[in-house]
């Protein structure tokens, strides 16, 4: 009882605006609400910095000049967003980098829920790439802590916490599937129970403190639980102040998520302020369309590409979308620079057949989740497949509902306006003149379920790109 009589009254409060930050001072080091530091006497007041118009709307700091490099590397970082705020403030932030030599720190973090992830999920890590291809510090931030809570964005119901030994194993799951984006040995990885486990009970409250239940009701998914009288526990309360408070404790000058992260990102920046620190600036992407043309990306739609699925099966499954969703992906999924992608555009809007280009986007993502070999080899694949096959540039696309229990292929045949009765389908099986993906069918019982989007080719002429809803 007593080292922990001697420990609270070793805490000092100093003040802020409108908020403390309490300091634990011992030896050389000082510990800021539970984050190791450099005691006062070594570099003064803990996490200060010269308040300007970008922190605390005091100063006008003086406006750094933008370079022609700075707008590029602006277009670069823009594209594909779903929101950028606040732009002008990172182009300052670029310019100070540019003119110190300091790489600015990107934070992005994900919470371990999951084994493994699709490439609907690497949408944001490839933002984090184009930064780290510019030189800037990424961190890979893996929410050991946070997980524990379970994040309630997007919920209409509290989400389970996961098991230590469940984050475990998924936080070495992740950090393996991330390394096919990022390069990790330029990548800060870092777990955020560093700082959160030493926060204590005490500086919980404290933190609890800066932030009030009326604004964590604006939440879309809290207010619309409150409004419907449905529970809203406790710890979920906590989630965004844990997650903001992550970029206090990395200093972030920009912070990544996705589009349903955006309260939680922006209550990190006003943390910051509090914190007396830059506010980071904040940056959500979209979230990834499916193979249908028409959700997210999801498991569960069956409309996804895994980052483990074979080569042959990558490559089948870009080339199958639409040749609009394609630029769409180019966006948000190539890395390819901006005026490449652009020309591109241009050629095929002038008569170069999207298929190329298509084709050069099933090269490079599987070039970046197998290698370029097995890109060339799934290449090569797909044109013994279909081009010998004689696959029309233009395929006609419908959409088939399947029903909960699936499709059987003769009824889907039929449906698609490939045959003209089931039994006529069930013929064309028996004869080998039915192709799905390429590949002969001459199993007359199987099923399809909704969400798969398949290629059909019935006898030399027929085809169709058949939606299952």
């Amino acid at each position: 009882a007593s080292d922990v009589y001697k420990r609270q009254a070793l805490l000092q409060c100093a003040p802020t605006r409108n908020s403390f930050v309490c300091e634990e001072v011992g030896g050389d080091r000082a510990k800021v609400n539970g984050l190791s530091r450099v005691a006062p006497k070594a570099r003064g007041r803990p996490q200060r910095v010269k308040r300007t118009k970008m922190s605390e709307g005091i100063e006008v700091a003086k406006k750094l000049p933008v370079t022609d490099d700075i707008r590029e590397a602006m277009a670069t970082i823009r594209r594909g967003t779903d929101s950028f705020l606040i732009e002008e403030e990172f182009e300052q932030k670029l310019a100070r980098s540019k003119a110190t030599g300091k790489p600015l720190r990107c934070k992005l973090g994900l919470d371990p829920t999951a084994p493994d992830i699709h490439i609907g999920h690497t949408v944001v890590l490839n933002k984090l790439r184009q930064l780290q291809d510019l030189g800037h510090q990424v961190i890979f931030l893996v929410g050991d802590f946070t997980a524990a809570i379970g994040d309630p964005s997007g919920r209409n119901v509290t989400r389970p916490p996961l098991s230590r030994e469940q984050i475990t194993a998924n936080a070495e799951t992740y950090l393996a599937q991330a390394g096919h984006v990022l390069d990790l040995e330029k990548t800060e990885v870092r777990y955020n129970s560093e700082w959160s486990n030493a926060l204590g009970s005490v500086g919980l409250i404290q933190l609890a403190s800066r932030y009030t239940l009326a604004r964590l009701l604006e939440r879309e998914d809290f207010a619309k639980r409150y409004a419907e009288e449905l529970p809203i526990a406790m710890h979920e309360l906590l989630y965004p102040l844990m997650q903001g408070y992550d970029s206090v404790a990395l200093e972030a000058d920009l912070e990544l998520g996705g589009s349903d992260q955006r309260f939680n990102l922006l209550v990190g920046r006003e943390l910051q302020r509090q914190y007396g620190q830059e506010p980071q600036c904040i940056l959500t992407m979209p979230l990834l369309v499916g193979l249908d043309g028409q959700v997210k990306m999801s498991k569960s739609k069956h409309n996804y590409i895994g980052i483990t699925d074979e080569p042959n099966d990558m490559f089948g499954k870009v080339m199958s979308i639409s040749d609009t969703l394609m630029w769409d992906w180019y966006d948000l999924l190539s890395l390819r620079p901006n005026d490449e992608i652009a020309a591109l555009k241009k050629e095929c809007a002038e008569g170069r057949n999207p298929r190329d280009a298509k084709v050069m986007l099933a090269k490079e993502i599987v070039t970046r989740f197998h290698s370029a070999a097995a890109a060339d080899g799934a290449e090569a694949e797909f044109v013994n497949r279909f081009r010998q096959g004689a696959m029309p540039s233009e395929i006609p696309e419908v959409t088939v509902p399947a029903g909960e229990e699936g499709i059987q292929i003769a009824r889907m045949l039929k449906e698609a306006g490939l045959v003209s009765s089931t039994s006529d389908g069930n013929r064309m099986i028996e004869q080998g003149g039915v192709r799905i993906q390429g590949e002969s069918v001459s199993d007359r019982t199987l099923r399809f379920k909704a969400g798969e989007e398949l290629i059909v080719q019935v006898g030399k002429r027929k085809w169709a790109k058949i939606h299952l809803a």
